[in-house]
């Protein structure tokens, strides 16, 4: 039996102007894949996922999210996905709990899946006795993975990272991919920018874009081969010396 297919685009472009953010760019991801979107700043990936996500209409070309297309379908998929921003995204003023409660509430969760859902996430991070504290009050580390787990509490059927381990550290990194991992394993299609090529190498695949354009995608052991190198890092290098651009 065919991978379910979770995400297609096809020759997808977004213009500012005359400035082409993303160009032409065709990819499909499969359901339950950790799918990489690589790129420097100023590649176009943002913009890309903006799209991706119903935030924004493209110019040109086509696409589809959990089988709904991002012209026409863009509250369809906004419902049918989770996302976490680079910038964090629960309030800093709220407690640990009412953050829950609060986007319990947008996800279209009722009282009892919430308390449900809020007591299994809680045990889960082991942040039992956190629960009535400030989010504001905890280490970053904490609030990037309460974000994630938050970000999947309605189980949607695709998640979208926007650099999401921006500014953590590597232990915590790790352990947020292991969360990452099992939502994975549960089915959920994980769409990921980073710029941290280690990270990479967590993905089954990668695409890496220059200047709007996808310029390489496979797993990272094939691009390791492809391009002679040991590491993520020594493709990416090669791939962004041609870049001509630095502003998203």
């Amino acid at each position: 039996m065919n991978q379910k297919i979770s995400i297609t685009a096809d020759k997808l472009s977004k213009t500012f102007g005359d400035f082409k953010a993303v160009d032409d760019i065709s990819f499909n991801v499969e359901e339950g894949e950790i799918f990489g979107f690589l790129g420097a700043n100023g590649a176009g990936k943002t913009t890309a996922m903006r799209m991706l996500t119903g935030l924004s209409k493209p110019t040109s070309g086509s696409a589809t999210v959990a089988g709904y297309d991002v012209y026409t379908d863009a509250e369809r998929i906004k419902k049918n996905i989770g996302y976490m921003s680079q910038k964090f995204s629960l309030y800093q003023d709220l407690k640990v709990k009412e953050n829950i409660e609060f986007y319990g509430g947008i996800y279209g969760l009722d009282m009892k899946q919430i308390n449900i859902k809020s007591r299994q996430l809680l045990e889960k991070l082991g942040m039992e006795k956190e629960a009535n504290v400030m989010v504001g009050e905890l280490p970053l580390g904490w609030k990037q993975k309460l974000a994630f787990s938050i970000a999947i509490l309605h189980n949607p059927k695709i998640v979208f990272l926007d650099e999401p381990t921006g500014g953590v550290d590597p232990v915590t990194r790790r352990q947020f991919w292991n969360l990452i991992y099992e939502a994975s394993e549960n089915g959920i299609t994980i769409f990921v920018t980073t710029h941290y090529m280690d990270e990479a190498e967590y993905c089954n695949r990668v695409a890496i874009m220059v200047d709007g354009k996808i310029e390489a995608m496979d797993t990272p052991s094939k691009l390791k081969s492809n391009f002679n190198t040991d590491s993520m890092d020594d493709v990416f290098y090669k791939l962004a010396r041609k870049a001509t651009r630095i502003d998203n």
